[in-house]
């Protein structure tokens, strides 16, 4: 497959009326090999594609005598267009194939390309992009680390024992950290409002969490570093 460009620049115009030249290998029934030159010509239009935007290729196609033009259509043909085509192959008997792919064929043929729709964001469910999951850990980190000293001062606050003014300072800093990287009102609306104790579970499911994404960026599994030591800066 070969790209072609007119110029550099992200709107360049087809070079000689065709967006991308493919070679595909054919084989025949001798077993008999050789290569079928298609020229493809892409058309974006948010309505139907005017039957005036398909000479280029098809003048070119005349010249050149490739094997199949194609048409290739981010949403369809206009009635008009189709019809042009079908009124060119009758007059000119082009010695070269005629072929257009709609919407619908571009998403039967796209839905088994799993890595294809993924690296241009097309599944109902696209892979997070590595800076998305670092930031997801980060902004876990920090609150699984805010909710474990929540649950220390629930438990101290339980015993009945005097709370340590040390502690009680880090506290406050950390809190101010907590409200610096997840925003203020985030942090406020969200869990500076409550002290009130979290169980276990909730603990544990928020730890599972923090381990699964350093999985995915390289920790092995119950390699987590919670970062306690937040406080201390």
């Amino acid at each position: 497959m070969d790209w072609r460009k007119g110029t550099p620049m992200n709107s360049s115009p087809a070079d000689k009326g065709r967006d991308i030249v493919c070679q595909q290998l054919r084989e025949d029934v001798d077993g008999s090999k050789h290569f079928e030159t298609w020229f493809v010509d892409c058309k974006h239009y948010k309505k139907g594609v005017p039957p005036t935007e398909l000479d280029n290729l098809l003048t070119w196609a005349q010249a050149d005598r490739p094997d199949v033009i194609l048409f290739m259509i981010s949403g369809f043909l206009s009635n008009p267009a189709k019809e042009h085509l079908e009124n060119y192959r009758r007059s000119n008997r082009p010695a070269f194939k005629i072929k257009y792919w709609e919407r619908p064929q571009l998403e039967r043929m796209a839905r088994k390309k799993i890595t294809l729709q993924r690296k241009h964001n097309l599944t109902e469910a696209p892979i997070r992009s590595a800076k998305k999951i670092m930031r997801a850990q980060q902004e876990l980190a920090i609150r699984y680390s805010y909710e474990a000293v929540l649950a220390h001062v629930s438990k101290e606050q339980r015993s009945g024992r005097k709370a340590d003014p040390n502690f009680a300072k880090q506290l406050r800093a950390f809190r101010k950290l907590f409200e610096k990287a997840l925003g203020k009102n985030f942090a406020t609306r969200n869990y500076a409002k409550s002290n009130k104790f979290k169980d276990g579970f909730f603990l544990g499911r928020m730890a599972g969490k923090l381990s699964a994404l350093q999985w995915v960026l390289g920790d092995e599994w119950d390699l987590a570093d919670y970062p306690y030591d937040l406080l201390d800066s």
